[in-house]
């Protein structure tokens, strides 16, 4: 027998919106899927361009927390299109998601598809695949500083893609077709991206400002990200507060909240409606009075602070 969802138990989609409404907001749009995609590479390569032009410790590091942001903004791209809205015809959906979104990550968008769908169905209950990202929380300053401190050494990185590795190789039964699967398209993707660098005679901007964010502040801004989601929330059971929105900055948006994912309240009430359009749902919600039962944050300071306050 399939688990029964725990999902809109409390409030339904048709109590924010009506029928007409959700039409409109549910459309998608190809110019805005190119947009998003092209914005977020044109950023990462502004970046690499900047220091490989002006080279110094100051566009080094600057370069590292940019493309780490957009690498983030990437993975973030790649959970949109899992949910089918980056792109009106399914076919360009996958593809689109899959070679520019997952596979420079080092995903798979159909691996992480099953996962995020079942999070969706089971927030925050023991059936959700993701509950141990939040489960940990609140937790001391100290330990949150070294969690900060695994992330930005690589340690992380390296851990999470052995844990990934070890999973994908587990049965002998179907290993080399688990093992093609997964890693076929990032090998090649990073592999032409090193190439062409390479070619270049800059084989260094791939290691210092792909590889070397990939390991570090991207890590730490999905964790960041992950924990204000769902981490230390008020009420496991109810939708409004299950979630959580937080309202950001200039520089948290270019950093651990690209591409509108602050708004994650009005993602998980209404997944059907496109990134871009989750302000406006936002607004909407707080007309029509859902705000004063909303988990709303001001800012990813506020976030840490909660979470590291143990």
């Amino acid at each position: 027998m399939t688990a029964k969802s725990t999902q809109w138990r409390a409030i339904k989609p048709g109590d924010i919106v009506n029928s007409e409404e959700s039409h409109h907001l549910r459309q998608r749009s190809n110019i805005w899927g190119f947009w998003l995609i092209a914005h977020c590479w044109a950023t990462i390569g502004i970046a690499i361009a900047l220091y490989a032009f002006f080279p110094s410790a100051l566009t080094l590091i600057l370069g590292i927390i940019i493309v780490g942001g957009r690498q983030l903004g990437l993975a973030i791209l790649m959970h949109e299109g899992s949910h089918g809205l980056l792109f009106r015809n399914r076919a360009l959906n996958e593809r689109m998601t899959q070679w520019f979104t997952a596979w420079p990550m080092i995903l798979n968008v159909h691996a992480y598809r099953v996962r995020h769908m079942a999070h969706h169905r089971f927030t925050r209950t023991d059936k959700d695949p993701e509950n141990y990202l939040y489960t940990p929380f609140p937790v001391t300053k100290s330990s949150m500083i070294r969690k900060f401190a695994r992330d930005l050494s690589g340690v992380v990185f390296l851990r999470t893609n052995y844990a990934i590795f070890r999973f994908i190789w587990g049965d002998p039964k179907g290993r080399s077709t688990r093992l093609i699967g997964f890693y076929a398209g990032p090998l090649l993707f990073n592999g032409l991206m090193a190439t062409a660098f390479a070619y270049a005679g800059r084989i260094d901007l791939w290691l210092l400002l792909w590889l070397l964010p990939l390991a570090t502040t991207y890590q730490l801004f999905l964790r960041i990200r992950n924990i204000a989601e769902h981490a230390t929330v008020p009420n496991l059971t109810d939708s409004l507060k299950n979630s959580r929105t937080t309202l950001a900055n200039v520089l948290e948006r270019a950093t651990v909240a690209p591409y509108w994912v602050n708004y994650h309240i009005e993602h998980h009430m209404l997944p059907f409606v496109p990134c871009y359009r989750l302000p406006f749902v936002h607004t909407l919600m707080r007309e029509r009075g859902f705000a004063d039962r909303m988990e709303i944050r001001m800012g990813y300071r506020d976030i840490i602070r909660l979470n590291a306050s143990a």
